[in-house]
């Protein structure tokens, strides 16, 4: 009997420990809202201790770099530079995609656009076009809000929408995303960008033409899902290969049916 028991012992210690281990995630503002609901739901059924926090996510990747946390969130992929770093320190990384993301173009609920191509986003965020008459607008001076540059929106935003051109240098940073909701819900003239889930009423979210303006895509869920919407990106949870035994039991949930839905149900684009 003695034998049989101590084994059963032995495996009960190994499951509660691997759970029980804490687990530190950081990174990506976007990915926060839904990190931290994943993470109640995950704890309800499992023991341990998970701790997530924003910052954007070159702060993540820089904080999964340096050993400080074990999972890192990002809504950007790694640039060559990061995958270079993590060589050099003999770090083989496991990047998942765990959900999707519609970059949503925002301005405040006063002001008449409702459309703009993106040509015009660009020339808006670079500084080219300063006011709102230009693109169809009333005569009113535009006021361009943007993620600090450690965002991973920030880098898909510059990357995918303004075609590499710098930010207006009037623009105004912001290191939350939440901060940017509110900054264009209270100025008539603004403009900022964020992710599809934390587009909320005091804000309008205006419709983007990827071909010149014959056709314009609202950033809704069902056009996100579809792949019609232009401004699409996966959002990625990274983590070292020698903490996979670590964290995978969380990594599953959130690839999980279940976890999925709870991907839907906080605005974000499940995988399928």
């Amino acid at each position: 009997m003695t034998k049989p028991i101590s084994l059963l012992a032995a495996i009960l210690t190994t499951v509660i420990s691997t759970f029980a281990q804490p687990v530190k995630i950081k990174g990506s503002d976007t990915m926060l809202p839904l990190m931290q609901l994943e993470i109640e739901a995950f704890l309800k059924k499992n023991p341990g201790e998970l701790n997530v926090t924003g910052g954007g996510s070159g702060v993540g990747i820089t904080s999964l770099l340096d050993g400080s946390v074990d999972m890192a969130m990002a809504s950007r992929e790694l640039k060559l530079s990061e995958k270079l770093k993590f060589d050099e320190k003999g770090i083989k990384l496991n990047v998942l995609s765990i959900a999707n993301d519609a970059l949503s173009i925002i301005v405040n609920p006063q002001n008449p656009i409702k459309q703009l191509t993106r040509e015009q986003l660009e020339d808006i965020f670079s500084g080219k076009i300063t006011n709102w008459k230009d693109v169809g607008g009333d005569d009113m001076k535009i006021v361009v809000y943007t993620r600090e540059s450690s965002s991973g929106t920030y880098e898909f935003m510059k990357d995918h929408v303004m075609n590499k051109k710098e930010f207006v240098k009037t623009a105004i940073s912001s290191s939350a995303t939440a901060a940017i909701v509110y900054a264009v819900s209270q100025t008539k003239g603004a403009i900022g960008y964020v992710g599809i889930a934390y587009v909320e009423p005091v804000v309008k979210a205006v419709s983007v033409s990827y071909d010149g303006g014959q056709k314009y895509i609202a950033p809704t869920f069902n056009n996100a899902f579809n792949k019609v919407y232009p401004i699409t990106r996966p959002l990625f949870l990274l983590y070292p290969v020698e903490k996979e035994k670590n964290v995978k039991p969380f990594v599953d949930f959130v690839l999980s049916v279940y976890g999925q839905k709870l991907v839907t149900h906080k605005g974000y684009i499940p995988l399928k």
